[in-house]
């Protein structure tokens, strides 16, 4: 079994786009693929909709559902139109991750190679990569993903803002990316060959040319 985790620091920096092409252009790999969203106070985990079970916060602390639509109107939908076998939507409280886990690692017992969007998954299993997503050009910076930016493998740099990584946030070590592998990508292309290689060369080595 295969695990790749696929972060980033911000919402709309492109994680999901970069976990549809890892999908669309890694098909032997047939993945199984997360998506794990935390609510904040007053949203319910059971359907993402204001709820008053926030009240209570014993009640419909986490939620997992699998995918059923192929019409891509959703990003687990997306993941099944780029190729997924399964498609699963995990979500929970804010902070309470660690109560699905139990759940989650169940599903992940039925074996595969398993596509997870997510920063907060890396407090509880070690992938074997760990992508992170940065934009330059998007100044906030999740504190996930401050917390496991020094674990992450390679990075995915949008190149529209930079195509160097230079200092942007304050308070974020940039440093400890020093001597990983820094990809550009841009929102027409958030996958490259050069990207879809280096996975490749990572999960699979053995299917490397000799």
């Amino acid at each position: 079994m295969a695990i790749v985790v696929v972060g980033g620091h911000s919402r709309s920096v492109g994680k999901t786009s970069v976990v549809v092409g890892l999908i669309e252009h890694l098909p032997e790999m047939q993945w199984t693929a997360m998506k794990i969203t935390q609510f904040g106070h007053g949203i319910c985990s059971a359907n993402g909709e204001p709820c008053d079970c926030a009240i209570n916060e014993e009640d419909h602390c986490s939620v997992i559902t699998e995918e059923r639509s192929r019409v891509g109107d959703s990003d687990t939908s997306r993941f099944l139109v780029a190729g997924a076998t399964r498609s699963l939507w995990v979500r929970t409280r804010q902070g309470r991750l660690a109560e699905a886990m139990p759940r989650l690692r169940s599903e992940m017992e039925r074996g595969g190679n398993f596509i997870i969007e997510s920063n907060s998954i890396i407090a509880f299993l070690q992938p074997d990569l760990y992508i992170t997503v940065l934009d330059q050009g998007t100044l906030d910076f999740k504190d996930s993903a401050r917390t496991f930016l020094d674990r992450a493998d390679a990075v995915l740099l949008h190149s529209e803002t930079t195509n160097v990584l230079s200092p942007g946030w304050a308070g974020v070590r940039l440093e400890v990316l020093n001597e990983k592998p820094i990809f550009a990508i841009t929102r027409q292309q958030y996958v490259t060959k050069e990207i879809v290689d280096y996975v490749r060369k990572a999960l699979l080595p053995e299917r490397q040319p000799a």
